[in-house]
């Protein structure tokens, strides 16, 4: 708990309060105790433990999912909400190792609560707790879908409330597309439960057995997922972690516009597929800088046309560098051609108007404005009103207005952290770029050689 913000420090311990509330209830029922069938809850409880040992980490700092709500809700239909939540409490004994006790705390807590809200919804639904026989089905469908609805509302919003809270993650930590495929594969997951206490009233508990494998078959599939979109942004930011290198004072600009560009593709209402491109296509719109001469980069004052021309030809060489990566679908444009300009006076090939790619155009805007709010070795970072100033300027010419309207909405909304003071480099990265192809405020500069 030391470690924890102190909001985060009060909702757990309104939580575990909340849950020791409900278990005194859960015991104190008349009755429940001489009619509940130990040897199922016993079951039901083992199951739910062993699932909960072995969770699947997420794409989200500090966050794991486990299949142990599949055992959960068959206890809601077998042995009823005090049953599920007497079921959640077992999380506090998970033998996942290294989970500190405020966290067993907070998981148990929240599969009590989870637990018997499902089991609340399950009878109020008109479902009767107990071994269910061939005359409740398809009736029984409309319970259970009230008592997984509720357990996972309940589980995904007391969850992320937590994470909110001790900073875990952010508005643009988590594509859309992952909260979709998670709520949509929760809601898949659950059927297990269903299909455990089906098979209760001809095997027992063997149905717990025959049901493991799949649902470890299941917790595989979603880890395998998880571990895929990890090794995707791994490589990502790795060639984001070499363009920085090479350019010091340029360090964190790749995510910066990546989560611009994401702020854009939000409000004109991108879907989510495309929401997961833009995102990477903001992480690498400059990996195609590893291709240019570091003394072009580094040269001061104005550049030779051929020094110009190397400039010019980053984005075909970003493009060449991240050919073979197929997973980035429609950023390939993005990074192709985010200097063109809307008058068509850009590069590399000259492109205007809608013969833009959309991605090129949000990314255009993104990358300007991050440029322009960032301190440089030549200048330190513009006020957020001068960079907003500066982007309604150059709306219709050089970027596409109905990107930058876009983006002040989203910047209206969403805010923008404040750029912070660059420190001075090391002394083997002492020459730094001076002149700064993004920056609409400080354009290249080119000398005839003739």
């Amino acid at each position: 708990m030391r470690e924890l913000p102190w909001p985060a420090k009060v909702y757990s311990v309104a939580l575990n309060l909340a849950a020791v509330f409900l278990l005194a209830h859960c015991v104190l029922v008349a009755g429940w105790m001489d009619r509940v069938e130990w040897p199922t809850l016993l079951v039901l409880a083992l199951l739910f433990l062993v699932c909960e040992s072995v969770p699947t980490l997420l794409n989200v700092p500090q966050a794991a999912v486990s299949v142990s709500y599949s055992a959960a809700l068959a206890a809601v239909v077998l042995v009823g909400p005090e049953g599920a939540a007497l079921v959640g409490l077992m999380a506090v004994l998970s033998v996942r190792p290294g989970l500190p006790l405020v966290k067993r705390l907070f998981n148990g807590a929240q599969f009590v609560i989870c637990g018997y809200a499902a089991g609340w919804a399950f009878e109020t639904a008109g479902g009767v707790p107990g071994l269910p026989q061939i005359t409740d089905f398809p009736g029984i469908l409309i319970p259970y879908g009230a008592a997984t609805a509720a357990f996972v509302v309940i589980n995904v919003v007391l969850t992320a409330t937590i994470l909110l809270l001790v900073g875990g993650v952010g508005r643009h930590q988590v594509a859309l597309r992952s909260i979709f495929q998670f709520l949509g594969s929760y809601v898949g997951y659950a059927t297990f439960g269903l299909l455990i206490a089906g098979l209760w009233a001809t095997v027992q508990s063997i149905s717990t057995v025959l049901v493991l494998l799949p649902l470890f078959v299941a917790r595989w599939a979603l880890g395998h997922y998880h571990a895929e979109q990890r090794s995707y942004d791994a490589t990502i930011a790795a060639l984001c972690q070499a363009v920085e290198t090479k350019d010091y004072y340029t360090r964190g600009h790749c995510t910066r516009v990546s989560a611009a560009s994401s702020m854009i593709a939000e409000e004109i209402g991108m879907g989510t597929e495309r929401l997961r491109a833009i995102r990477y296509a903001g992480m690498l719109h400059d990996v195609g800088k590893l291709g240019v001469p570091t003394k072009v980069l580094q040269k001061e004052g104005k550049l030779t046309e051929e020094e110009f021309a190397a400039i010019q030809l980053h984005p075909m060489r970003g493009l060449e560098i991240v050919r073979g990566i197929d997973f980035l679908d429609e950023a390939f444009a993005g990074i192709m051609h985010h200097h063109e300009r809307h008058d068509g006076k850009g590069y590399p090939m000259g492109l205007a108007g809608l013969e833009i790619p959309e991605f090129a155009r949000i990314i255009a805007v993104a990358d300007a404005f991050d440029s322009m709010t960032s301190d440089r070795a030549y200048r330190k970072a513009k006020p957020l009103d001068v960079a907003v100033a500066e982007l309604l300027k150059n709306a219709g010419t050089q970027f596409d207005p109905i990107m930058v309207s876009n983006f002040i909405k989203a910047l209206g909304r969403d805010g923008w952290p404040l750029a912070q003071t660059a420190p001075e480099p090391p002394g083997e990265l002492a020459e730094t770029t001076v002149k700064d192809h993004d920056d609409p405020t400080m354009p290249i500069q080119v000398v005839s050689e003739r």
